[in-house]
């Protein structure tokens, strides 16, 4: 599978900080102030999802393309079944340790609740997505996500992408108007236990699905050169970036208002209203599509644009991208975030049983955990890594080591030569 450097390294960006705003400690801790969502309604979990419905799109349509909408399918839906068995497997691991760990259960109820091996209707909740504990929210979605990919996938390659798009949007309109209740209400009665909890979800599926398959969209229009992304995102082209600028300049008052408990009470009821994060409402809708689209003209026009200062700005982002700890993240970014959800836990129970620790403490504690981020990407890399030279009649021969991909991004999209 060909990999795309740049948004491998933006994915092990979003988890990084995900990793980092997950961990909880008791009195809390410095570096979850250092985050783009204290100056924008745009976080980690936004762009994490974007990036993977981008990816869906770019790497399975070539292959419903060359082999058949079938096989397309069929890839897409192994894959959604991988994530699965992980997901469950690592509730089943949490569960577990649960038992054995002194007062881990009264740690870690309020992101569990009262979730045992012994209540059937939980464990059935949990196995079918609609009792999520803290933290283990993304993955199900992504998998929820993926079931309907195939055909949306055929459909962009039909020529339908636009009849995608009003879909999805014509969703994301019922999630923010709460139709979505017609199915939940009834299902949080059937599911409730004597926790109080029937339905416990972070994201309304309706309300985010827009982000997943506006990526799912793009990313397939891209691998079918059906997007000239090098003139639309040209450095003559300042239009573009310049509408993005103003749109989230306009937000980022509001965002630190929001943030510090600035914003007027009188104006706090409406705005609360049109700012709901786990709908995705609207201020989080145009804040994000503006951000991401003058991140995305930073780094396909910027480093030619003609003012230094864009230059400047531009190149600092594709640096950050171009690390290779953030990229080797993001090569396996759903078994990292599947293991990040781990070490969120095994942190929370830690600070749970000692006293306070320092602002010293927190940053080392949080240091070591980006840290072990790496191993599971480590592990799946290890024939990489690890591959010891071959041997051959005329004695050892070195290990054949594919050359260092490089992207660029052209007229018709992101290649990977």
């Amino acid at each position: 599978m060909k990999r795309y450097d740049l948004i491998d390294g933006m994915r092990g960006y979003f988890l990084v900080f995900m990793l980092i705003n997950h961990l909880i400690f008791a009195g809390g801790y410095w570096l979850v102030n250092i985050n783009h969502n204290q100056l924008a309604f745009v976080e980690d979990a936004q762009g994490f999802v974007f990036l993977s419905g981008l990816l869906i799109g770019m790497v399975y349509v070539r292959k419903m393309a060359k082999n058949g909408y079938a096989a397309g399918r069929q890839a897409i839906y192994s894959r959604a079944f991988e994530l699965y068995r992980y997901a469950m497997g690592l509730i089943l691991c949490v569960l577990a340790i649960q038992m054995v760990l002194p007062g881990a259960y009264y740690i870690w109820f309020n992101w569990l609740g009262y979730t045992t091996f012994d209540d059937p209707i939980r464990l059935a909740a949990i196995a079918t997505f609609v009792y999520q504990p803290t933290f283990m929210d993304i993955l199900p979605q992504y998998i929820i996500y993926m079931i309907f990919a195939p055909m949306l996938v055929k459909l962009v390659i039909d020529g339908k992408w636009a009849h995608v798009m009003a879909g999805s949007l014509i969703l994301w309109m019922a999630g923010q108007l709460g139709l979505q209740k017609l199915v939940t209400d009834p299902l949080n009665s059937f599911f409730m236990r004597p926790d109080d909890q029937g339905i416990r979800v972070s994201f309304n599926l309706l309300g985010w699905q827009i982000v997943f398959y506006s990526g799912l969209v793009l990313g397939a229009l891209t691998s079918l050169n059906r997007i000239e992304w090098g003139r639309i995102f040209s450095p003559e082209n300042t239009f573009i970036p310049t509408i993005c600028a103003l749109i989230c300049g306009f937000f980022l008052p509001l965002r630190v208002m929001t943030a510090h408990g600035l914003m007027p009470a009188e104006l706090v009821s409406k705005f609360a209203t049109m700012e709901i994060r786990a709908d995705f409402g609207p201020v989080y809708l145009i804040n994000f599509a503006a951000a991401a689209t003058l991140i995305t003209w930073l780094i396909i026009a910027g480093p030619r644009h003609r003012s230094p200062w864009v230059q400047t700005i531009a190149n600092a982002i594709i640096s950050v991208l171009s690390l290779r700890f953030l990229q080797l993240l993001g090569r396996h970014s759903l078994y990292v975030y599947v293991w990040h959800v781990g070490i969120v836990y095994a942190v929370y129970y830690f600070d749970g049983r000692t006293p306070e620790l320092s602002e010293l403490s927190k940053t080392a504690i949080a240091g070591v955990c980006i840290a072990l981020l790496a191993i599971p990407a480590l592990w799946r890399e290890r024939d990489k890594w690890l591959a010891p030279a071959d041997v051959s009649r005329d004695g050892p021969v070195t290990a054949k080591v594919p050359a260092k991909s490089s992207t660029s991004i052209g007229s018709s999209g992101i290649k990977t030569a």
